[in-house]
């Protein structure tokens, strides 16, 4: 088995939104999300991240966050600290 087979996937989800109140996580449309991608590690999903909420700088209702899923899959597991 291949080294980056054997490696443990520590899946990250990149999304956005524009919110309602930026004091408040409640979307303003939750049909118009962006969905940025799933990305294998925190470091390429912290560059998705920060490149999508770049672009969207100008809008300060616009939020991205970054979701780890491998703690939502497998909470018992312990792994990166991110």
């Amino acid at each position: 088995m291949a080294e980056s087979e054997s490696a443990k996937q520590l899946l990250h989800l990149v999304f956005g939104g524009e919110l309602q109140d930026v004091e408040k996580l409640v979307f303003e449309d939750l049909e118009k999300l962006d969905v940025v991608g799933i990305y294998p590690n925190y470091a390429t999903a912290y560059d998705a991240w920060k490149n999508a909420a770049q672009r969207t700088v100008d809008n300060a209702q616009v939020r991205y966050f970054i979701v780890h899923m491998h703690r939502l899959l497998d909470p018992e597991a312990t792994g990166e600290a991110h």
